[in-house]
């Protein structure tokens, strides 16, 4: 449960998703390369389709996020790009919602800028397996990442939320597994045919 639906969190926690999320906007259009946008629409339809395929873990169910994926080729357009599909989402299929898109964004697109920043060089210099490896941890690492932050976000809102919180995180646990198996392999992939592809946030 990557995106969290309308009506569950707090004032605070919507206001601050908000607000990092615009200031995450503001940055990556300050830095938007032109030239990343046809890779940008193209990984955003990918988001937008694996997110709506969901598969029941438990008492929740999880999706492909690709975020340690987009990070890594896309830097800080991936933020946009990210933003642009949780919006179709909500529109089209009532899928989490207008009120958190904030939250949901930043809860997605940070862990993707923290994989293009600390995993993204090592990738660069990466080959053979090693490439595979390091996407894998790539893929990892931002589904870790978004799974906290849902936690977090569920945890900051209400003592309430505190046990579901507990269970949403520990849901994440397969799909780490799934996320680095489809991010590994597709990196390893991009690396060898064309290996300028992976960014480096500035």
């Amino acid at each position: 449960m990557a995106h969290i639906p309308d009506g569950v969190l707090s004032t605070p926690v919507l206001i601050t998703g908000a607000v990092v999320t615009t200031g995450l906007l503001a940055a990556a259009i300050r830095r938007l390369d032109f030239d990343r946008i046809p890779q940008a629409a193209v990984l955003s339809a990918t988001f937008f389709i694996a997110s709506l395929l969901s598969v029941p873990v438990g008492p929740s169910s999880v999706h492909l996020i690709l975020n340690g994926l987009m990070g890594v080729i896309l830097g800080w357009a991936a933020v946009p790009a990210i933003f642009v599909a949780l919006i179709m989402q909500a529109v089209f299929f009532g899928y989490g919602g207008l009120l958190v898109l904030g939250v949901n964004t930043m809860n997605i697109a940070l862990p993707a800028l923290l994989c293009a920043a600390l995993l993204g060089p090592a990738l660069r210099r990466s080959d053979g397996r090693f490439s595979l490896i390091w996407g894998a941890v790539s893929g990892a690492v931002g589904v870790l990442l978004t799974g906290t932050l849902v936690s977090l976000c569920l945890g900051l809102s209400s003592a309430d939320f505190l046990p579901a919180a507990k269970v949403v995180l520990a849901t994440y646990t397969p799909l780490m597994i799934a996320e680095a198996a489809v991010t590994g392999f597709t990196l390893g992939f991009i690396l060898k045919v064309a290996p300028e592809l992976i960014t480096i946030p500035e």
